[in-house]
């Protein structure tokens, strides 16, 4: 990575039909004096979405080759396809890791504190090589999580119909690199990543959340997962199910303080169904079941039943 400044040609000339002058005064003192957010010093250019897709889909591919590389491969040729796949992959990630890195800076670091070019550019190789060396264990959790929604999906009737059609599937896919990428430092680009599996299926699941083997999200749509939540092993969600904080300490001064655990604990083996709310730093005891519509605030015993009331039968 040699340039970080942004690289997109100019629009074309301004039309004149707009009166477009003194707006484009009052954006800049916008900018540069009365709603300025940017620290002082170089802009950089930031990570590209589109370039991060393509990323998720290139990873995807390395890990499951025949499934979503070449239907094709035979044994001869996978490791090839495999490594050229991953090489052109890291390549691009260490320049988005870069980009990002110098898009991260904390509002209060001065210019002066600035990585150079160059140093980025090792970070964000650094950064690659650490990803690289942990896609075999990323690829897998995702075997384990297929495995639990073949378990535990009766409609489910293989492997390759789980993978390549799931949304819950296809969501903790995505948290998977994005918790990985969050774990190495580029929160940015994980950020950007869990984003992108939002999009995709409807389920949000912070990149700093702790998931265990096996999770299998049924359906998926709606699902919330917060950034401090720390969920076990064989433990399944369905639609609609929000694992969220219940209030937001504060320093003396008022301001939020990032970070602290304020998500749930969701041991082993745990079933939460649909549209059920768990909030605060509670703990979902091992092999706890929460009903659908549940609102709960406080911790479970292993081996629980917790339900939301019976709504009143009309006669």
């Amino acid at each position: 990575m040699t340039d970080l400044a942004p690289t997109s040609p100019p629009p074309a000339a301004p039309s004149g039909r707009w009166n477009l002058a003194g707006v484009v005064t009052e954006l800049r003192r916008s900018r540069d004096v009365t709603h300025n957010i940017r620290p002082p010093g170089r802009i950089p250019r930031a990570p590209s979405r589109e370039a991060l897709e393509g990323l998720v889909k290139e990873f995807t591919a390395a890990l499951f080759p025949r499934h979503y590389g070449q239907g094709d491969l035979d044994e001869a040729r996978i490791d090839d396809f495999v490594a050229r796949t991953l090489d052109s992959a890291l390549e691009r990630l260490a320049d988005q890791a870069a980009r990002s890195f110098a898009f991260s800076r904390a509002p209060d670091q001065s210019a002066e504190e600035e990585e150079s070019p160059e140093a980025l550019a090792a970070a964000g190789e650094a950064l690659a090589r650490d990803f690289a060396a942990q896609t075999p264990q990323i690829r897998g959790l995702l075997v384990s999580d297929l495995q639990a929604a073949y378990r535990g999906d009766p409609a489910a009737t293989n492997f390759p119909e789980i993978l390549l059609s799931y949304p819950g599937v296809s969501a903790i896919l995505h948290h998977r690199i994005a918790h990985a990428l969050h774990r190495l430092g580029a929160t940015l680009l994980a950020r950007l990543v869990s984003d992108i599996g939002r999009a995709r299926t409807g389920v949000d699941i912070h990149p700093g959340a702790t998931i265990g083997a096996s999770f299998f999200i049924d359906h998926g749509a709606g699902v919330v997962i917060g950034e401090t939540a720390v969920i076990g092993e064989r433990v399944r969600i369905y639609q609609g199910v929000t694992l969220g904080a219940r209030s937001f300490p504060t320093d003396a001064a008022g301001f939020l303080i990032k970070g602290a655990p304020r998500h749930p604990i969701v041991e082993d083996d745990v079933v939460i169904y649909a549209g059920a709310t768990v909030l605060g730093r509670v703990t979902i005891g091992r092999g706890a079941t929460v009903g659908g519509h549940a609102w709960l605030t406080r911790s479970l015993p292993a081996g629980a039943h917790f339900s939301a009331p019976n709504p009143v039968q009309e006669r």
